[in-house]
Parts: structure tokens; sequence; C-alpha cells
């Protein structure tokens, strides 16, 4: 009798973490198209990482090479608006303390200035990616930039708590909108090798942009806590510049097969929920250090506004200069064992912040953690885009950003607990435990892959007949 075909295994939880071939959908050129085709649908090449999935767009292929670098530098500067979230204002949090200092849960409330965004990212995340997925990406972009500089820079006049705190969940909005339309224009923009040197490149952008945003946060906050809220204006200044060099995607229709079945109803849904719960538990652990590490050096003594900006700026220093190299990582290593590097880096990183008492080895211990966040993050990015079909692009960028913002809104609440119970140095101690946990994980990840590689081996070679 002759052999049986052989399917291969569905194995989210290796799959996850292996560089899996990614989900692709069926490209419509235009509008007029789908008002057109009598079917509802149009068959056309199927989207893939050997063939870029805007190559039917007239108006891209149009492009010249410098508007296409300008369109990347854009979108770059447009990632960076991402992280000045929380980190400008993090060097004024003692004094915003001491200015509200008459509210019962200033002790609280004034690390929600820093991350009630989070909160208001991970609800509105969701809801701009089906509004992408729908409407389209560029329009809504342009929209969200407004709102982030309108509300960032509400602190300057803030005369209250909660009006400062009405004008944090604004930007919190706005930047839900960011994050997601962003990733989800990388997906459709790049593909293959490209999309991952790209990614590399964007958290090293972020983070580099983090080290020059803190920095000034710091020197600004010298002067005036209200003052680093000035730089959030600064981010109007690139809406001509989406406007002129950011172009809309082409949009996607599923594309049926035989039994009536669409690309996006066979994504690996457990895949995007593991990478989920990754980007979860990874920033509620970092996001300690923005909150908390400042008001641990003011127990240690050591605490001033621009020597706090220094230690975050090498942190932020140490990931942009690591996720320069995230493309050289992702051609020699597997998925699992990127993960494996990250953790491990970040353990030491936290366990070193747990016994430093001055600058010297803080600064040490945050170019570890930033090292390791650099590699990380990219990976996690990369997973996700990886395995999002075209037409549900949106939305998965909408999920992963809820997953990393909730992780930050969250943040504070576990570590002040933590810092109630055994004070800060234990509280970092903790979180690198967090982080050896998952690098143990990323070890039985690949030797699961590994098993599965080398049993499906066994049995393509000796298929069994029936």
């Amino acid at each position: 009798m002759k052999p049986r075909p052989q399917h291969k295994p569905n194995a989210p939880d290796a799959t996850v973490l292996s560089g899996t071939p990614e989900v692709s959908d069926t490209p419509v050129a235009s509008d007029q198209s789908d008002r057109s085709a009598t079917s509802g649908v149009v068959h056309a090449p199927v989207a893939s990482d050997t063939m870029h999935p805007f190559e039917a767009s007239a108006k891209t292929a149009a492009m010249s090479p410098r508007s296409l670098v300008a369109r990347k530098l854009v979108l770059l500067l447009v990632a960076t608006l991402t992280i000045m979230a929380g980190i400008i204002i993090a060097p004024s949090l003692p004094a915003i303390a001491v200015h509200f200092a008459d509210n019962e849960q200033i002790d609280l409330l004034s690390r929600m200035v820093l991350t009630l965004p989070s909160l208001f990212v991970a609800l509105s995340a969701p809801f701009a990616g089906m509004l992408a997925d729908r409407y389209g990406r560029k329009r809504l972009l342009v929209t969200a930039i407004v709102l982030y500089g309108v509300s960032g820079a509400s602190g300057l006049m803030a005369d209250s708590l909660p009006a400062l705190l009405a004008g944090r969940a604004a930007l919190g909005i706005a930047i839900g909108g960011i994050i997601t339309l962003s990733m989800a224009l990388v997906g459709d923009y790049f593909s293959g090798a490209e999309r991952e040197r790209y990614l590399g490149l964007q958290q090293a952008f972020v983070q580099l942009g983090g080290v020059i945003f803190v920095m000034s946060g710091g020197l600004l906050a010298e002067v005036h806590w209200r003052m680093p809220f000035v730089i959030y204006g600064a981010a109007l200044v690139l809406v001509p510049a989406v406007m002129l060099f950011l172009t809309e995607p082409v949009r996607y229709r599923p594309r049926h097969d035989a039994a009536g079945l669409t690309t996006a109803a066979g994504m690996n849904w457990p895949v995007v929920a593991v990478v989920c719960l990754l980007a979860f538990l990874i920033n509620v652990s970092f996001y300690t250090v923005p909150s908390q590490l400042q008001f641990h050096m003011e127990a240690l003594g050591i605490y001033n506004a621009s020597g706090f900006g220094l230690v975050l700026g090498s942190f932020n220093l140490a990931g942009g200069a690591i996720a320069l190299c995230f493309g050289w990582f992702k051609r020699r290593f597997t998925t699992q064992a990127i993960f494996l590097i990250g953790f491990t880096l970040m353990t030491g990183g936290f366990v070193l912040l747990s016994v430093s008492s001055g600058y010297g080895a803080m600064i040490a211990a945050n170019i570890t953690l930033g090292a390791g966040l650099g590699i990380v993050m990219p990976n996690v990015m990369s997973t996700a885009i990886g395995h999002s079909a075209p037409l549900l692009r949106g939305r998965i960028s909408g999920m992963v950003a809820t997953s990393i913002f909730i992780g930050q809104f969250v943040s504070p609440f576990v570590s002040q607990y933590w810092v109630r119970l055994a004070g800060y140095a234990d509280m970092f101690r903790n979180v690198g435990m967090i982080m050896a946990a998952l690098a143990v994980l990323s070890v039985l990840a690949a030797l699961h892959s590994r098993r599965g590689a080398r049993n499906e081996q066994k049995n393509n070679a000796n298929p069994r007949s029936y």
C-alpha cells in the first residue's frame, strides 16, 4: 500500500518560540477591485516573505529610494513617542509627590501619574486595532499624534491632581493608537529579514531616544517639575511628516480555500496568547525601574533628578545598542535562545540592582537590564507580527500593545506591595526571580522544540504504511 501522507503536528508551545513561517493573506489592490468583483473575492498571489505584500500597490512601487528612507525614518520617530509616555516625567515624580502632598494617597497616586497612561493604552489599543483593520492606518495615526501632543503637554497647566491624571489618561488613549498603528504598519511595509532588521532598529531608536528624553526630563525637572511636559508638544512636528511620507497600506480580503475557510481562521491563536503573556510579564518586571528606582535612591540618600536621569539613560543606551544587533541574533540563534539570553541578562541586572548602593553599581545594573530588554522586546514583536494574518494585523497589534501596557500599569501596584512587605532591595530581587523563571521556561521550550523536530524527521524518514 502507498504510504499515508504525513501531516505536521500543531505544536503551539514550540511554534511560539521558533522561526515558523508567518501567516499571509491575499491583498486587494484597491477598493474599486472590491466593488467590481462579483464574488466579493479577488484571486491574487498570496503575500509571503518572498513577495512584499505591497508589490500590488502602484503608489508604493512609485516611491523613490529617498522617499522610502524618509518613510522608514518617520516610522522610527513615531515609535519613539511610546517611550516618551512615562520616562520624561519620571524624574519629576518626587517633586509631584511634594506638590500634592495634601492628598492622603499621594504615594500611590504620584506613581500613577507615570503609569495611568498604560491603563488607557490597554483599554484603547484593541479598539484602535479594529478601526485600523476596517478604515485604514494613516488618518488614525495622524489623529493619535495630535491628541498625544495636546494631552501630553496639558501637565503644564493642570492645577490639581485629578486634572493632571485626566491629561495622562487622554495621553494613554493616544499612545494606544500610536503603538497599535505603528506596529501594524511595520507588518504591512516589511517582511522577512528586512522586518527583523527594522524591528532591531526600532527598538534601538526607542531606547536611544529614551536616553535623550530621560536626561532631558531630568535636566528640566531640576528647573521645575512641570517643565518636562513641554517635550510632549514636540510630537506635533511629526504630523506633516506622517502625512507626507507614510502611505496607506493595501487593503486585504480573506482568501477562501476549497473548504470555504480563510487564512485568518487558520491563525495559531495559542501562539498569540503566549506572546501576549510574555509581553505582560516582561513589562510588569522592567517597569519597576522607572517607577521605583528613584524612590529607592532617595531611601539610600543618593537621589537627584539629573543623576537619576543618567542612571536610567544608561539603561536605554545599552538597550538601544544591543537592539541594533537583533538582526544578527535572529540569523544565528533560535527564538528560544534569544529569549534565554535576554531573560538571563535581565535576571542578572535585577539581582545586581538589589545589592547596589551607589551610582556606579546602579549604572552597571541598568546597563545589564537594558541589554536584556533590547533583545527580548524585538523578539516578542517579531513573533507577534510573524504570526499575524494581514486581515487581523491591526487587532493582533492591539492585543500585544494591551498586554505591554497592562503590565506597565499593574507594575507599581505589585512593586509597591512588595516594597511595603520587604523593602526596595528585596522587591528588585523578587523581580529578578521572575526573569530567571522565564529563562528556565525558554530552555524547556527549546528542548521541546528540538525533540519535536527530531520526531518529525523520524516520521518523515520512516512513513508508516496502512
